[in-house]
């Protein structure tokens, strides 16, 4: 569904790479996660699939066409992003938000259909916020806030979802509940990726893990493949142990206090 193939980005005035050859692929039908720590170029990859970057070498490919060959609307019929940061321009109400993700899908005179509405309701169900759905965007906590962005991707009803940092500012029901909610799209038929700081919660739902280090990708594979504790500490930089989740047996990371001497 989506691959990035080589793919190189840098910034202006930049003296390295953000990104440094990256290729990876992003199917259907299963939830694919990028990890890292703050600068490797996760976020990057996000901005070079939305065309917000230029790539100075390598390509990305959504359905085998390249994006820098598609325009936006068709872009986003293929694929809904969420991304890390994004605030209305004015308040809105909630379920008026929730619709533009209908936008790419609106005929020559722009009128909600049925088929828009039903899409509607049926992501306000699935993010579960219907109880704030006649509120204004202002008037919610982050959140919800972050809740109804996902509404919006969903309502968008297209085959791939990117989501950049998905669980800020929610709770651990409602991040887990975001996570369990990914993972049934995914299992549907959905290509979902998501970028996450969150190593032990990815490595609970992710069937392919992607670990960025200084714009390379430094492991790849499985939940089991890639948390390694000498890799892990080699590209976070911080002493660390990996260890088992008790609940389901994923791999889990257990950062260790600062070594000081007395």
């Amino acid at each position: 569904m989506i691959r990035y193939e080589h793919v190189s980005v840098r910034y202006p005035r930049a003296d390295r790479d953000a990104l440094d050859g990256v290729s990876f692929d992003v199917p259907r039908g299963r939830l694919t996660a990028i990890v890292g720590p703050n600068g490797s170029g996760k976020s990057t990859l996000i901005r070079a699939l939305l065309g917000r970057v230029a790539t100075s070498g390598g390509r990305i490919l959504v359905d085998d066409a390249d994006v820098s060959t598609l325009g936006r609307r068709d872009l986003a019929r293929r694929i809904a992003i969420v991304a890390q940061r994004e605030e209305p321009a004015f308040p809105l109400p909630v379920r008026e938000y929730i619709a533009l993700g209908r936008f790419p899908h609106s005929g020559a005179w722009g009128r909600d259909t049925r088929r828009d509405a039903d899409a509607i309701d049926a992501a306000v169900e699935r993010a579960e916020v219907g109880a704030f759905a006649s509120r204004t965007t202002d008037a919610l906590s982050g959140g919800e806030w972050q809740r109804v962005r996902i509404a919006r991707a969903l309502a968008q009803d297209t085959p791939a979802l990117v989501l950049d940092e998905p669980s800020t500012y929610l709770d651990v029901a409602h991040e887990m509940a975001t996570f369990e909610l990914l993972d049934s799209l995914a299992r549907s038929g959905h290509a979902v990726l998501i970028v996450s700081h969150q190593l032990n919660l990815v490595a609970r739902f992710a069937d392919h893990m992607v670990l960025l280090g200084r714009g390379v990708v430094a492991a790849a594979g499985t939940p089991a493949d890639v948390m390694h504790g000498p890799v892990l500490e080699r590209v976070y930089e911080w002493p660390l142990v990996v260890t088992r989740d008790p609940a389901v047996g994923a791999p889990a990371l257990l950062p260790l206090r600062a070594r000081r001497t007395p």
